[in-house]
């Protein structure tokens, strides 16, 4: 069965280029980056290209990133050394609709103790920036909030909010994740101090991430051990994995052009067939500022898991929502703060494209659609006479 794959904010396919750039650091150059020796040193040549490719796709400087083991780590990382960057100050914030990343180590905080301001966001998924500017305070130690939304697509302004942080001299830090390779980041012109990005979002494989930290932002590590990373991220390098990072962060900025225009134009065809072939379909989320990639789409009187299921046996592959959330049957924690009605949120799926997606495909999907969604809806107590009960 040929596989159609729009799950990619969930996770993407290594990219053969990518593969083939690893390939010989599991075999061939097998030496430890670290060493002193010149086997060893040949390879750690490789780790420093491979942070400058890095750097250069979010257009920072190569001592500026740090490689990490997933997005989580990044996360997780920026925000326990800003804590400890400002001790004396315990309020935090973030928003009602972060990755669990950041959600749930937030969660964390504030049971220790600090003061956590979840800042609201509107039934499009925009951020309340009234609310957010209003909760800045002296006591502020950190901001973190996401540059795109994984389940929605929904673009933060983030440019703008760190211009207002850095007023206020409070740290800020954006998980990237879902936006590098998708859109323009620039570092060195937006004001945040820390910023996540994950491997296998952009071609690479799992297990491999990167944060960057602002030059002159002195970093308390969370991962304690050698002299790794310059001290600041203990553990051996995962060699093969970041080599395979920097190409993917190389062919990611290559393609930057055709996210934004050819894969933008299949996502919103994809969008404009379902919208006018199933009645009581709605998009959710910003229609206008979101990745080009990603359409979260509702389905009244329907269950997203049950489309799921039969969009499998056509061999389609989407979601309902993150892949670190997966498994409850409870709506998306976004589309509730989103206030999208549940007969909708219930039945939300997300498709995200990448750029081995084609037109055929989204037919493909669309031909697929139709019949599922008519189909339950038969079965269905909530649907009668072709509307919602």
């Amino acid at each position: 069965m040929d596989i159609v794959y729009v799950d990619n904010n969930a996770t993407t396919r290594v990219a053969d280029e990518v593969i083939e750039e690893m390939l010989p650091f599991y075999g061939q150059f097998y030496g430890n980056p670290s060493s002193m020796h010149t086997f060893g040193g040949s390879v750690g040549k490789k780790v420093k290209e491979a942070r400058q490719r890095v750097a250069d796709l979010i257009h920072a400087d190569p001592e500026e990133i740090i490689f990490t083991s997933c997005g989580t780590e990044s996360d997780n990382t920026a925000i326990h050394a800003a804590l400890l960057a400002r001790p004396d100050r315990k309020h935090i914030i973030t928003s009602k609709v972060e990755h669990p990343a950041v959600d749930n180590y937030f969660k964390v905080l504030e049971k220790q103790g600090y003061r956590v301001t979840w800042v609201d966001v509107d039934k499009h998924g925009r951020l309340d920036l009234e609310q957010l500017y209003k909760s800045m305070t002296d006591d502020t130690a950190v901001i973190s909030l996401m540059w795109a939304n994984n389940e929605t697509g929904v673009i933060f302004p983030i440019e703008e909010i760190t211009a207002k942080s850095r007023e206020k001299d409070i740290l800020f830090h954006t998980d990237a994740v879902q936006a590098a390779g998708k859109v323009t980041i620039d570092v060195s012109r937006v004001a945040v101090d820390m910023l996540s990005i994950s491997g296998h979002k952009i071609h690479a494989p799992k297990g491999v991430a990167a944060l960057y930290v602002r030059k002159g932002f002195k970093l308390s590590p969370y991962m304690i051990g050698g002299h790794q990373e310059k001290g600041r991220r203990g553990g051996t390098e995962n060699t093969a994995a970041i080599i395979g990072l920097g190409k993917a962060c190389e062919l990611a900025g290559h393609h930057l052009d055709e996210m934004n225009t050819r894969v933008r134009e299949l996502r919103d065809y994809l969008e404009k067939e379902l919208l006018e072939k199933i009645p009581a379909s709605s998009v959710n989320g910003d229609p206008e500022h979101r990745l080009p990639n990603t359409l979260s789409i509702g389905f009244d009187a329907v269950e997203g898991e049950s489309i799921l299921l039969m969009l499998d046996r056509e061999g389609i592959c989407a979601s309902s929502g993150s892949a670190c959330t997966s498994g409850s049957l409870e709506p998306s924690h976004v589309l509730m703060a989103m206030e999208v009605p549940f007969k909708s949120a219930h039945g939300s799926i997300r498709f995200s494209l990448s750029c081995y997606n084609t037109r055929e495909e989204m037919d493909h999907i669309v031909n697929a659609m139709v019949p599922t969604i008519q189909r339950l809806r038969d079965m269905s107590p909530f649907w009668k006479d072709g509307k919602m009960v």
